[in-house]
């Protein structure tokens, strides 16, 4: 028997129409990719609590075996443990859990880190806004409060306020903060439209999340939160994030814009933004133009050229400030169907 088979229901009356039906908590799957983890995740695998079913341990090719290690010291029957042969990244770890999970039934999927970083007894509080419909995709924010920053490094605190600036641009997603948390819940219908053989495999893969969601137009919400940091040491590199990280942004940026604005709406967004991206571009174009033949002729330019060169810039940048505000106005708020079978799960 399946686990939607399982699934408890209660009938209530509705009074003269049908009767309602209730369905009771959702099913729960978590997910942990795993890498150089081996000294914490007995301690994250003990903090889960029974309100969640199923427990997908993915090892990620781990020097340090923690697949094993769990198999040896762990009897927990809900755990189940994936191998990978080769490293794919904490990206490629968690779709290969994600997988793993839509095919045990789970209603929603939590990611967890192996680290210890975040307490697996809040679990529950990333579950609740999808159980009540408020949201698709639920995220730890570590920015809430004051209190939650206290122990967090130096280094990460500006890094993270960097990052949730330009992933508010790229993904649209202008009400959330801390796009690196990596304590998120999704649910299964959310999850199933996602195309996960194309999200970013390394560290890319939670702002790739953001803006994959953004795409599909899925509701987003932070949930406040604590991280707790020791001595366990962060494997990605700021060299590599900063080589890598800002191509994908201006590529995802791009093609956020052009579904949300072209593709799939045409709306006053798009008239500001392309009008006002067309008149900055050309009085930047007259305006160097007319400084060059200036330069060259030896000859300084009149207060015409200039004002021709200026009134467009000052226009456009008016008119893309207001496609800004649109943009920001235009926060996906409701939730998505909570099936879609187009897409097999």
């Amino acid at each position: 028997m399946s686990t939607a088979d399982r699934r408890q229901t209660t009938v209530v009356p509705g009074g003269r129409g049908p009767a309602l039906e209730i369905q009771s908590a959702p099913t729960v799957a978590v997910v942990i990719p795993c890498y150089r983890v081996k000294d914490h995740i007995l301690w994250v695998l003990e903090r889960i609590g029974p309100a969640v079913e199923t427990i997908i341990v993915v090892d990620d090719a781990c020097p340090e075996h923690t697949g094993a290690f769990v198999r040896a010291n762990v009897v927990d029957p809900r755990v189940v443990v994936v191998a990978h042969e080769a490293n794919l990244g904490v990206g490629g770890a968690t779709m290969t859990g994600y997988r793993e999970a839509l095919r045990s039934g789970a209603d929603v999927v939590v990611k967890l880190d192996g680290d210890g970083q975040m307490d697996p007894a809040r679990i529950a509080e990333l579950v609740e806004p999808i159980a009540q419909v408020r949201a698709d995709y639920a995220k730890g924010n570590r920015f809430y409060d004051l209190r939650y920053l206290q122990s967090m490094p130096l280094i990460r605190l500006i890094g993270n306020g960097v990052l949730s600036f330009v992933n508010k641009v790229v993904s649209g997603y202008w009400h959330v903060m801390d796009p690196t948390n990596g304590f998120t819940a999704i649910h299964r219908g959310t999850l199933a439209r996602l195309p996960l053989e194309e999200i970013d495999q390394r560290y890319f893969f939670e702002s790739d999340m953001l803006f994959r969601l953004a795409i599909e137009r899925a509701a987003v919400v932070d949930v406040p939160m604590p991280a707790q940091y020791g001595q366990e040491q962060s494997n990605m590199r700021l060299f590599r994030v900063a080589r890598e990280f800002p191509a994908k942004y201006v590529a995802r940026l791009l093609k956020r814009l052009l579904y949300t604005y072209v593709v799939r709406d045409f709306n006053a967004g798009t008239v500001f933004g392309s009008a006002g991206l067309m008149l900055t571009l050309a009085g930047l174009a007259f305006g160097a133009y007319s400084w060059l033949r200036s330069y060259l002729d030896g000859r300084a330019a009149t207060a015409g050229t200039v004002m021709v060169a200026a009134l467009p810039i000052m226009v456009g940048i008016h008119l893309l400030i207001a496609a800004w505000s649109v943009d920001i106005q235009n926060v996906p708020r409701a939730c998505l169907p909570r099936r879609r079978p187009d897409r097999a799960e």
